[in-house]
């Protein structure tokens, strides 16, 4: 018997150090943690189980026989708790064949996205691999198709959620396309589908990695990625941050931690945050972190479309979703990218039944040819879309200007806000004064008085929320200091909220 767990230490010893020492300190210079390295960070110490330790691969083609197999294939699976709560993970090993997915390999990764779907549990991948493994081929690709599958049929079921910690090439990246969130390192992982070798083959370009798809490109540019971090630990660090915020599944419900943060807690600062001058910005994040739990807002797509905010916070110690127009940019205009990123979002929420608040400050949609031929109206759709078709809580409140077309698309009444407030300084309009004016009383634009006397008339009547709640349309209007408790009363009556909606398959999102 002793022999027998000698053999079994000396396997596992030899499956731990997954492609030797000399790979290990390899990864270690290039400034970043092995496999398991990264999953014991991630993980609540002692708590992480592996799976499929000894699996190898079966390939025998190019000299694949003679070649050494490495226990665990170029992938550690397994699971564990964040905080107590379980999750699935998966992460790939740059020191076994650099990482490159093979048919065993493959199997390894679907075995846990089945097991995640099953027990309705978040599955977190953690990539640093260059790719399919070449000799593998066909097999390889199937492989591939295998994880894909899964990750769609788990969309929406589960939170999926991966981290991109060194290269992810080729068919390695739209596994993570698919999931909900995806997180880089800054300079030392990248994304794309094809390397600079092959563009500089096919198009002639010349381009490095880090300019082809580092997370400056794809947290700035593409909108690939929904944020970046300096190392491998704070980066894991604040993965375990976001599990905290997250749902299980799309049933449980979100999670509710204890608060020692007042929710009838009142901030006179708010009275004055809004400057006098309407053209003047100020910081919509200033009153997010004011009305939030303990001033903790975890913030997706931080570098992109920056007039535009959307992420995590918690009222009364339960989860919700923020979103909120930011006048510090482009003044809190509605562009094609702003309306994806809060589109995709608000979409995310309303899967996993997290309720969302909403805060309004849109001077409408941003005009121009660059935003019309980029698509603006199907993607202000999306925004529109999004919104309306959502289930779960939503209360919205409109700090200053909501104008036209784009104070609809804002969680609306009339588009299934649920509960919607006004401050004393919000300006419900189809557009601003000067702009209506001008098209109102065209034949008055040579008379300087009479047009500022027309300007005063309209500010009065339409510049203010006051026309908007005599409709109804804004439910109350209320005191800046009161936001974080008038939220919580309103979150707290639509926890029992249910709507009823007609059977379709699936709708058709303006994509």
């Amino acid at each position: 018997m002793k022999d027998m767990l000698d053999l079994l230490e000396k396997r596992r010893a030899q499956a731990r150090l997954g492609g030797g020492e000399r790979r290990i300190e390899a990864q270690h210079k290039r400034g970043k943690l092995t496999a398991r390295e990264r999953i014991a960070l991630l993980l609540d110490e002692g708590s992480f189980e592996e799976l499929d330790m000894f699996v190898q691969h079966r390939c025998v083609d190019f000299g694949m026989d003679k070649a050494e197999k490495i226990p665990g294939d170029g992938v550690v699976t397994g699971w564990g708790t964040v905080n107590g709560r379980p999750v699935f993970v998966f992460s790939k090993d740059f020191t076994v064949f650099g990482g490159s997915l093979s048919e065993a390999h493959a199997e390894k990764m679907v075995k846990i996205q089945d097991m995640a779907l099953k027990m309705r549990a978040p599955v977190i991948g953690l990539f640093d691999a260059g790719g399919a493994r070449i000799q593998e081929g066909v097999a390889a690709l199937g492989g591939y198709g295998e994880v894909f599958r899964r990750n769609v049929i788990a969309s929406g079921v589960i939170p999926q959620i991966s981290v991109i910690m060194g290269p992810c090439a080729g068919g390695d990246v739209y596994s993570p396309a698919m999931t909900d969130f995806i997180f880089m390192v800054r300079d030392t992982s990248y994304m794309f589908v094809t390397g600079p070798e092959v563009v500089k083959t096919v198009t002639n370009e010349s381009v490095t990695a880090e300019e082809l798809g580092g997370a400056k490109v794809h947290t700035t540019k593409s909108s690939v990625a929904d944020g970046a971090f300096d190392n491998d630990v704070e980066c894991l660090q604040q993965i375990r941050r976001l599990i905290d915020f997250l749902p299980a599944n799309n049933i449980d419900g979100v999670p509710e931690w204890p608060s020692f943060d007042d929710p009838e807690r009142i901030d006179h600062s708010l009275d004055t945050l809004i400057p006098d001058n309407p053209n003047k910005p100020y910081d919509m994040k200033e009153l997010i972190l004011k009305v939030v739990d303990e001033g903790d807002f975890f913030e997706i797509q931080e570098a992109f479309a920056k007039n535009m905010i959307t992420g995590f916070a918690r009222i009364e110690g339960r989860t919700v979703g923020v979103v909120a127009n930011q006048p510090m940019v482009l003044a809190g205009v509605l562009d094609a990218d702003a309306s994806r990123k809060a589109a995709r979002f608000v979409r995310f929420c309303d899967a996993f039944s997290i309720p969302i608040v909403t805060f309004v400050d849109v001077p409408g949609f941003l005009p121009g040819t660059a935003q019309e031929y980029g698509g603006l109206i199907k993607h202000g759709a999306k925004l529109l879309f999004a919104f309306t078709e959502t289930s779960v809580p939503m209360v919205t409140v409109i700090t200053r200007k909501a104008f036209g077309g784009a104070y609809v698309v804002m969680a609306s009444k009339h588009i299934g806000g649920d509960v919607n407030y006004a401050w004393p300084t919000a300006q419900i309009a189809v557009m601003g004064a000067k702009g209506a004016v001008e098209i109102i009383f065209r034949q008055d634009l040579g008379d300087p008085e009479k047009i500022a006397a027309r300007t005063k008339e309209y500010e009065d009547r339409f510049m203010s929320p006051f026309v908007a709640a005599e409709r109804g349309y804004v439910d109350e209007v209320i005191m800046p200091h009161s936001t974080r408790r008038r939220i919580a009363r309103a979150l707290a009556l639509l926890r029992t909220k249910k709507e009823e909606r007609p059977w379709k398959k699936h709708d058709n999102l303006p994509l």
